[in-house]
């Protein structure tokens, strides 16, 4: 924590050593750590490719943000997507199995992964992995997923 004369504070961010990851079957590669914007209510996120175990193509990304807030809520700490040649594999439930260490060593104690509600294969996802669904929630005209026509998002709540 930095604290300047005026008595400001700001917390520093520091991003652990979580380059390479994997499962044996599928590995996590850092892509890159993008630094927070409180102007825009974005957190640090570490932004992965999921590659199969021992292979550099990519067959989908995985993404987790590391905080809490109102933007959280409604976009969640885990974002994902699978190549449409690898669906149907579970890729994604052990992608979210292997990141949601971070979580944990930067001191999070639960996750929230929101989907569209149409989203079938996301929310089959989200409950495989254990997630409890809190809600579902009509965004408000502000977010930016509204504004780009998004209407609903599923919450789903992963205690760490």
């Amino acid at each position: 924590m930095i604290v300047f004369d005026d008595g400001r504070k700001i917390q520093i961010f520091e991003y652990k050593d979580f380059d390479y990851l994997t499962d044996g079957e599928i590995d996590l590669r850092i892509e890159e750590k993008v630094t927070s914007n409180e102007e825009k209510g974005y957190v640090p996120v570490y932004k992965y490719r999921i590659t199969l175990h021992n292979s550099d193509n990519s067959i989908g990304a995985i993404d987790i943000r590391i905080g809490y807030n109102e933007n959280l809520y409604y976009g969640g700490n885990i974002g994902y997507r699978i190549e449409k040649t690898y669906k149907g594999n579970n890729y994604a439930l052990k992608a979210c199995k292997i990141i949601k260490d971070i979580a944990i060593a930067h001191g999070m104690n639960r996750l929230i992964i929101t989907c569209n509600p149409d989203n079938l294969p996301s929310r089959r996802t989200c409950e495989k992995a254990g997630l409890k669904l809190k809600e579902i929630v009509d965004l408000p005209l502000y977010n930016e997923m509204y504004q780009i026509g998004e209407r609903q998002k599923c919450i789903y709540e992963w205690i760490l």
